[in-house]
């Protein structure tokens, strides 16, 4: 068994909506254990070093301003298969073609304020694992 670790952020939306609770149990109840998690507000130019891998695309600008509009809550979680498994909770980034029972279905407005963001492979999880946190923040 390989425990993989993944990261998520609850978006400005969804924490608007107040939608972190519903959706840290929705983690708990697929098996995620929350290895870190934190609350914080973020500005424009952190956005946009978290997102600088989406520099060249047009929604760049967007993006980066509605990640530093609001609250965000951030957490580091593990399990078998982590990576995958929360993209599939999550839902398709356009929440209208999200399964029912994802998180974007339930929670998302639309593309843009999708509620949630998962890291997409290990690399991108190594990077924004590290971006949120501090080694020692993260439970043994």
């Amino acid at each position: 068994m390989t425990l993989q670790r993944t990261f998520t952020i609850i978006k400005p939306d969804a924490v608007k909506k107040n939608a972190t609770g519903d959706i840290i149990k929705q983690f708990q109840d697929n098996g995620f254990r929350i290895l870190a998690i934190k609350m914080l507000e973020i500005s424009k130019h952190q956005a946009e070093q978290f997102y600088a891998v989406h520099a060249s695309r047009p929604f760049f600008n967007s993006l980066t301003d509605f990640m530093s509009s609001g609250p965000i809550v951030v957490l580091a979680l593990e399990k078998e298969n982590a990576i995958a498994d929360l993209r599939k909770l999550m839902g398709a980034t356009n929440p209208a073609n999200a399964e029912e029972g994802t998180i974007r279905k339930k929670w998302a407005t639309n593309i843009e304020f999708n509620a949630i963001h998962g890291s997409d492979g290990e690399d991108t999880a190594r990077f924004e694992l590290s971006y949120f946190f501090a080694g020692y923040e993260l439970a043994k």
